[in-house]
């Protein structure tokens, strides 16, 4: 049964859909998807054009909107828009700590979420197009790992397709994940220095913290544990527009006096479990190497491993001298399962997941070079989550394929340049650029 209601100047209709959990078994088990329909109110009865959104991520349910935020005002000018929470996210047969033992132990839960990669989100993408659209062709929006579904898709089911408009999401077609991370520390070094040198009173206050928790056992209020190094990881919103402001402030807050001596404020402890827990996406710490699983190598904690090639990030180390602490981030690590309580539950399936060595290969280089779908892509420069040298080598390999190379902004340009990124690259797939 759909629904339909209303937000200022959108009707919006709520789509179920049955998929198989195994597209190459059919009659076998099924999930069920989510998703959004949105248009315009004064273009609701007309016959419009399709454009699906596929979310960053992975992990995370498509944007929650109201009325015509961001980059939806723009689209609704031409297109009829479905917002997709992916398999496994918001309504969409949620995964996480409470339903995954519905599957069995560890080694079934890992063998059901094999099923949760690109791959499978693409043909759940042509599996629900024709109730869709009528069998139809439509657009696709990629954001950031929406972008790696978006270049599977162009490998797999490119007839699918009018147009791709990715938004800093050019993946690598061959880097194993140890690539990937070995890209990524330099980049995240770069960030965390940028980020000092627009507030320099942070060095002393993330070395402050950092001591204080090496001395310290920290227990925020959710349950998570508060090691040095996840501390280190807020680093994360480094990547975002507006994410070096977003860690000042925090940081500013951190220590409150108490008749116990100095401690860790509460607004400093809320903030923090707000940004460190995977309550809401566990999917991301669960399968986040795995997106870059193509062979029969197993990730095997490849962000963790890697680290270890990058002493500069250790904060034991950076105390004992006068430097500044470092930041990580977008990088998932075997602790967190013991830190956060939203994923100590998951522990034994993410360590199969990362042993895992039948990984399939996600893209086809052959059909990429022959791809005849109009192809833009918005590359970041030194973009904090997704590699500019990657994608930019990915960029000259599909043919029919423009870019937008830009400083202007970061890797959430598509949210915080909403109408003005997408007008851009629509207009770089119609030649209009």
């Amino acid at each position: 049964m759909t629904v339909s209601y209303r937000q200022p100047g959108v009707v919006l209709t709520d789509r179920h859909f049955t998929v198989p959990l195994d597209h190459d078994d059919p009659a076998g088990e099924t999930i069920e998807l989510y998703a959004r329909e949105v248009v315009a109110s004064d273009k609701a009865h007309q016959n419009l054009p399709w454009l699906v959104y596929l979310q960053g991520g992975p992990g995370f349910g498509a944007n929650r909107f109201v009325g015509r935020q961001a980059w939806l005002g723009r689209a609704l000018k031409e297109y009829r828009v479905l917002l997709l929470d992916q398999r496994g996210t918001g309504h969409s047969t949620p995964a996480n700590r409470q339903t995954l033992p519905l599957r069995g132990g560890p080694a079934e839960q890992a063998g059901y979420l094999t099923h949760f990669r690109a791959d499978s989100i693409v043909r759940d993408c042509e599996a629900i197009r024709a109730r869709v659209t009528g069998g139809a062709r439509w657009t696709v929006l990629g954001q950031s790992f929406g972008g790696f579904c978006t270049v599977n898709y162009l490998s797999t089911a490119p007839e699918g397709l009018t147009a791709a408009v990715i938004a800093g999401g050019l993946p690598s077609l061959d880097a194993h994940a140890d690539d990937v991370y070995r890209a990524a520390y330099p980049r995240i070094e770069r960030k965390v220095t940028a980020h000092y040198a627009r507030y320099p009173q942070d060095v002393e206050r993330a070395r402050r913290i950092a001591d204080h928790l090496l001395t310290n056992e920290v227990v925020l209020p959710n349950g998570y544990r508060l090691t040095v190094e996840a501390f280190q990881s807020l680093g994360i919103v480094l990547g975002a527009g507006d994410g070096s402001h977003r860690l000042h402030y925090l940081l500013e807050d951190a220590f409150v006096r108490t008749p116990r001596g100095t401690e860790l404020s509460d607004a400093f402890q809320e903030g923090v479990q707000g940004l460190l827990s995977y309550a809401s996406h566990p999917l991301y710490a669960l399968v986040h190497e795995a997106i870059y699983g193509q062979d029969a190598r197993p990730t095997d904690w490849a962000a963790e491993r890697v680290r270890a090639e990058f002493p500069q990030f250790d904060a034991a180390k950076s105390l004992t001298g006068d430097g500044p602490l470092l930041f990580t981030g977008e990088t998932v690590h075997p602790w967190m399962f013991d830190c956060d309580p939203a994923l100590r539950p998951l522990r034994e399936t993410a360590e199969l997941l990362a042993a895992r060595t039948d990984w399939r290969p996600l893209y086809d280089p052959a059909r990429l070079a022959a791809n005849e779908v109009p192809v833009a892509a918005a590359i970041y420069h030194d973009d904090m989550y997704v590699d500019t040298d990657h994608s930019l080598r990915t960029a000259r390999t599909v043919r029919s394929l423009r870019t937008w190379v830009t400083d202007e902004f970061e890797h959430d340009g598509v949210r915080a340049g909403g109408a003005r990124v997408l007008d851009r690259l629509l207009a770089l797939t119609r030649d209009e650029v």
